[in-house]
């Protein structure tokens, strides 16, 4: 028997130990590799299986977000204001009623009941120019309007309900002016309407409906304005809302000058004197807005 080892095999590999290693064989060229490659990733692994390669799935569009209408966003603004306005009258009249020097009035009692009233009627007509005006700048003075008027309403009613007293006077309006009211207001308007001169002014709140009481406050609009004005678009809306506006902010103005002048408290005051702040410059706009439209003022009564 020939012992010599045959040549033609090679010799196998020894590690340094001098055991056989056996080395894995590579993968071939645009083979996709093992998932094990990638680590031990379960989403990995079954992107693999699935697809035949290591990449993720596609991303998913997310979904869209829910919109509101837009009178829910504007109602609970309103809510909020009103809101506001109540916490900060709460807690500046607990800071005016710690002494029997320092309670109200019957201006005070008589302005906050009345203006709150007098204010809904304005928040009324200026959410309806808002929501139905299609003049942006018509749209942007009533949404000041609204919002201003809504926040000192809930002020004033936060202070009723402080002071135990009911938001509505129990019997006529304007009771606790006991002095005349001057009325230089002047732009009279030619065109005012009928019923503007023969109706009773009867004070409406937010839904327009009757909200008590036997006399009417100066500026006020009547049911049949408030319905003639529901009834309007355009152009003739934008006019009818600035003059009746106007009209009821001249109203407005006399009484808080009258509050201002005549309240007990520094806080009723300083609320009068803000209202004539934002009223006074919002009559001057109107009355441009009018001009610029080729209309006049309603006469105030």
């Amino acid at each position: 028997m020939n012992d010599t080892p045959d040549e033609s095999r090679s010799p196998e590999p020894t590690g340094p130990t001098g055991d056989a290693e056996a080395e894995p064989p590579a993968a071939a060229d645009g083979e996709p590799e093992s998932p094990d490659d990638f680590g031990t990733d379960d989403s990995a692994s079954d992107d693999w299986a699935a697809n035949g390669s290591a990449t993720a799935a596609a991303p998913t569009r997310p979904p869209r977000e829910r919109e509101w209408p837009r009178y829910v966003i504007f109602g609970a603004a309103a809510l909020a204001l009103l809101l506001v306005g109540a916490t900060v009258g709460l807690l500046v009249a607990r800071g005016t009623d710690s002494e029997p020097a320092t309670r109200p009035g019957p201006v005070d009692v008589g302005f906050a009941q009345d203006m709150s009233v007098h204010h809904l009627q304005a928040v009324t007509m200026a959410n309806w120019a808002r929501d139905h005006s299609t003049d942006p700048a018509v749209k942007q003075l009533a949404f000041d309007i609204a919002s201003t008027q809504n926040e000192q309403v809930g002020r004033m009613k936060g202070w009723l309900m402080l002071w135990g007293k009911p938001e509505e006077p129990a019997g006529e309006y304007m009771t606790w002016m006991s002095e005349p009211m001057g009325h230089d207001h002047g732009g009279e308007s030619e065109t005012a309407s009928s019923e503007s001169e023969t109706t009773e002014r009867t004070p409406s709140g937010p839904s327009g409906g009757q909200v008590g009481g036997s006399r009417a406050m100066p500026g006020m609009a009547t049911e049949q304005e408030l319905s003639k004005l529901r009834s309007l678009e355009g152009e003739r809306l934008d006019v009818y809302f600035l003059q009746l506006m106007l009209r009821h902010h001249q109203g407005g103005v006399d009484m808080a000058k009258y509050a201002r002048e005549h309240a007990r408290l520094s806080a009723v005051s300083t609320l009068a004197t803000s209202m004539l702040a934002s009223q006074l410059p919002e009559s001057d706009t109107m009355r441009q807005m009018l001009a610029q439209r080729d209309a006049k003022p309603l006469p105030f009564s």
